[in-house]
């Protein structure tokens, strides 16, 4: 109907004005002979009925119009096509007594000339085209075909076969017109939908916000955009192969639908799904989306057999509390959910002030960090890995350090996540280890070098040829270098990190494993990577010896590295009573503040020694 409206409403000016063209034209001719009430009075009423609905129709155009309206303007439509056909038709024969044979002729020419016209443009709603056609055609053909001039007979005639044929046109038309909507429907459909979750998509979704924010900006109504991304996915996708990650896809879609029916739910790609929430409370929506994060950690049940746990992490972002337009919107939503995965994995964080602070703040980072002298600006500090059976420094962890020509010095927990998001980590990684190197250089053999690698880093063989090229040139054999990576960095491509990891560890590098425990990947995907060594992160050890709990899962990730054959590095050790514990559960290698602070001056071992024995 939508369809027709359309297509109709552009042609109904059209009908009129031949309507009422050919009316007045005939008006003319029989002026002189018929009354002034036929020539004169009627049709200016009928004028005036046709120029009140051009002008109906003219105001309409543009306008986007519901369902509802729709159908009743076309149920109108109908209506007034047999009431002005009836009207046209039977002024039309009322003309015919008055004048000579060529006023008659002109009479029977306007009727039929005039309802083929009309026909066409109404050709786009057959129930008035076809109302048009009989009431108009029938008085013609009978009024003619009785009329005993055998001209006029033979012209009924010709009119009734015309008609016929128009008509069979009519409805050939009409059925190729909604063959064609239906298809241009169905594209329509398929261009906005998942095909795999049959949820809107990612194009769908954006054109559904922006309708949606223009509403709430002129409705004052509150609205929210949330982002919801699956932690733990790509760890099934691996394991369990492509088909159970689609299953495991399909029952999440499923799930937030269930969940939120009275709520825009879409898919934007990969394992990514978004919420448009209209007319909730802020105070309700931090709720909202923990339910939502909590019923995700539930099993799946996929129709294989297999039983599947994972979980969701969400950003939500509100409009008026947080301006801008619809794609800033969605902005906010994904930095929250950014921080989310980051300190709150698995839960809702909704995007505040402080958020629009940072976001601001990271964005004159990311701009700063464009217009950096990388070289000059980018430097190293090291902070010693300790043994607790030799007392000896065994190792420095190369950190990074940014002195900004703009900023002075910036933290690496503000500028390493801006520059892993914007990409620039990738030219930042040759410059730290070429420096790093450069001070392993001058050191005894026996001291080993750690350095963290980004995610970004293993995400492509060029960046991962570039280390391997930095590490030849460098004269540091890579026995002595270990190259940590983290869980977040084997999530994202564990295939390829798999892949480039091998890379390096058959050029001798060591491969460690940073803040191991604090992420979603299974012991069979790490069992798969070629460690040399696993680092306990600094959360499992922060005051262990007065937490029991704390105390029994670092032993166990002790015996773990042992029956795996890895070594294991304790990070964070700040205090004397830590370091006791862990020598009393048998951990060597341990790494922290009360060891040596990151400094780009190495300090003295022997003053490390004295302070782990004091």
């Amino acid at each position: 109907m939508q369809a027709q409206y359309r297509a109709f409403s552009k042609q109904i000016p059209l009908m009129y004005f031949i309507l009422l063209t050919n009316t007045w034209i005939l008006c003319g001719s029989v002026y002189s002979s018929a009354p002034i009430e036929l020539s004169i009075y009627f049709p200016m009423v009928l004028t005036a009925v046709c120029v009140f609905r051009i002008a109906s129709w003219w105001r309409s155009r543009g306008k986007s119009t519901t369902d509802d309206h729709v159908a009743r303007a076309l149920n109108r439509t109908n209506r007034l096509a047999a009431v002005i056909a009836i009207a046209f038709t039977t002024w039309s024969i009322s003309l015919f007594p008055y004048g000579g044979p060529l006023q008659q002729a002109h009479v029977a020419f306007y009727m039929a000339i005039t309802v083929v016209g009309c026909i066409f443009c109404l050709m786009h709603l057959r129930s008035a085209a076809f109302i048009v056609a009989l009431i108009v055609n029938i008085g013609f053909i009978a009024f003619f075909a009785t009329s005993g001039e055998p001209v006029f007979i033979a012209t009924a005639a010709n009119i009734a076969l015309v008609s016929v044929t128009m008509l069979i046109m009519l409805l050939i038309y009409y059925r190729d017109f909604t063959d064609m909507v239906r298809a241009r429907i169905e594209n329509h459909r398929l261009a906005n939908l998942d095909p795999l979750t049959n949820l809107p998509n990612r194009r769908r979704f954006f054109s559904e916000l922006v309708e949606a924010f223009a509403t709430a900006t002129t409705n004052g109504d509150g609205l929210a955009v949330a982002v919801v991304d699956l932690d733990g996915f790509k760890p099934v996708n691996d394991t369990y192969g492509h088909v159970v990650g689609d299953e495991l896809l399909i029952a999440v879609g499923d799930r937030l639908g269930a969940l939120c029916k009275s709520i825009f739910v879409a898919r934007l790609g990969g394992d990514e799904f978004a919420l448009i929430l209209r007319g909730r409370e802020q105070h309700e929506l931090l709720g909202f989306g923990n339910l939502v994060c909590a019923r995700l950690r539930e099993s799946f049940a996929l129709p294989n057999g297999h039983m599947v746990q994972i979980a969701g992490s969400m950003g939500i972002a509100t409009f008026p509390e947080h301006d801008g337009d619809a794609m800033k919107l969605y902005e906010k939503a994904d930095y929250a959910l950014y921080h989310s995965k980051r300190n709150r994995r698995g839960q809702a964080v909704v995007f505040t002030s402080r958020h629009e602070e940072e976001l601001r703040r990271d964005a004159d980072i990311q701009q700063a960090l464009t217009r950096a002298d990388l070289e000059h600006e980018l430097q190293v500090v090291f902070q010693p890995i300790f043994s607790l059976r030799s007392r000896q420094i065994v190792a420095y962890e190369a950190l990074a350090r940014w002195h900004s020509a703009e900023f002075g010095i910036v933290s690496p927990a503000q500028f390493i996540p801006v520059a892993e998001r914007c990409d620039l980590v990738q030219q930042m990684t040759p410059i730290l280890l070429q420096k790093a190197l450069a001070n392993a250089a001058i050191w005894d053999d026996d001291i080993r070098i750690s350095f963290n690698l980004s995610a970004k880093d293993l995400t492509s063989s060029e960046g991962v040829l570039r280390l391997i090229a930095t590490i030849n040139d460098s004269g540091v054999s890579p026995a002595r270098i270990d190259l940590e990576i983290t869980e977040t960095s084997i999530l994202q491509d564990i295939e390829r990190v798999h892949l480039y990891a091998r890379m390096l560890r058959d050029l001798g590098c060591g491969i460690s494993l940073d803040d191991f425990g604090t992420g979603f990947s299974s012991l069979s995907q790490l069992h798969s990577l070629p460690l040399t060594k696993i680092k306990i992160d600094r959360s499992f050890v922060s005051d262990l010896h007065r937490k029991p709990a704390s105390y029994k899962i670092v032993k166990s990730m002790l015996a773990l590295a042992r029956d795996m054959g890895l070594g294991c590095i304790v990070e964070g050790v700040e205090s004397a009573e830590e370091t006791a514990a862990l020598t009393e559960m048998g951990c060597d290698h341990v790494q922290g503040y009360y060891f040596g602070r990151p400094a780009a001056k190495i300090e003295a071992p022997g003053q490390i020694a004295r302070r782990a024995t004091s």
